[in-house]
């Protein structure tokens, strides 16, 4: 369904199923690739000591799959619960400059239903809600966001996170290691499907490059999760020196 058909059911029916339901469906590749990873967390959790009732706690309170990862390499028993939530603001730290992109498009919104969309937004659905955003803008369809799209999305992504890091918890045992199948790569696939479809051009990609080359050297040189926030503020800073060449 375009985008400009979606618009017209909406104005006919008055409701928003099908844009509800054209997030869902837009959702779903990428929605499966999350899958393989989802095990791999539960599995990792699992070997930590988590339960299969606290894990789905932690991935639906942290609706963030990075910060969870680097919080299950630094569980131990007890934990060290300071460093664990300081690496995890430094991993999530990236959802500010995102939430600043999207939130231009959540002023007509009331303030329950725009915090209840940034609570559920993930890289995932950002992007698709971003992108969906921007193309609606350029049709000139009004509202250029189409909340329905974007909670189809999101909600998809919320619920098979959840569903599938607690199966990889309860599995776990009977898989054990399962890296060596590769799973771990679905992480990085995803993320590059994701870029893919923001693809404008090199030149607009320039931030992107600064941004990984900072955040592989601190990587590199700097113990610890700082590559995360100093990939997202040299990203930032480039994208703004930059703007006066586009």
């Amino acid at each position: 369904m375009s985008i400009s058909q979606a618009a017209a059911s909406e104005a006919v029916d008055g409701r928003s199923g099908s844009e509800f339901r054209r997030g869902v469906m837009s959702c779903l590749p990428v929605l499966l690739g999350t899958v393989p990873y989802a095990l791999v967390l539960g599995a990792q959790a699992r070997q930590k000591g988590l339960s299969a009732l606290e894990l789905p706690m932690m991935t639906g309170l942290n609706f963030a799959g990075g910060s969870e990862f680097a919080a299950i390499q630094l569980w131990t028993s007890p934990p060290h619960i300071v460093l664990i939530v300081a690496i995890t603001f430094l991993v999530n730290s990236r959802h500010l400059l995102m939430g600043a992109a999207l939130a231009p498009f959540l002023r007509h919104l009331p303030r329950r239903k725009a915090f209840a969309a940034l609570f559920f937004m993930c890289d995932e659905s950002w992007a698709l809600g971003l992108a969906d955003a921007r193309r609606r803008a350029g049709a000139n369809v009004t509202p250029a966001f189409s909340l329905a799209y974007y909670m189809g999305a999101a909600l998809a992504m919320y619920g098979a996170w959840v569903a599938f890091t607690t199966a990889g918890a309860l599995l776990g045992p009977l898989l054990g290691n399962v890296e060596p199948y590769g799973f771990d790569m679905a992480f990085p696939a995803v993320f590059l499907v994701l870029m893919a479809g923001m693809w404008k051009g090199v030149a607009a990609a320039r931030p992107w490059l600064v941004s990984l080359v900072v955040a592989a050297l601190v990587y590199l040189l700097v113990p610890g999760a700082w590559y995360v926030a100093a990939g997202a503020v040299s990203g930032l800073a480039s994208a703004w020196l930059m703007a006066g060449d586009a």
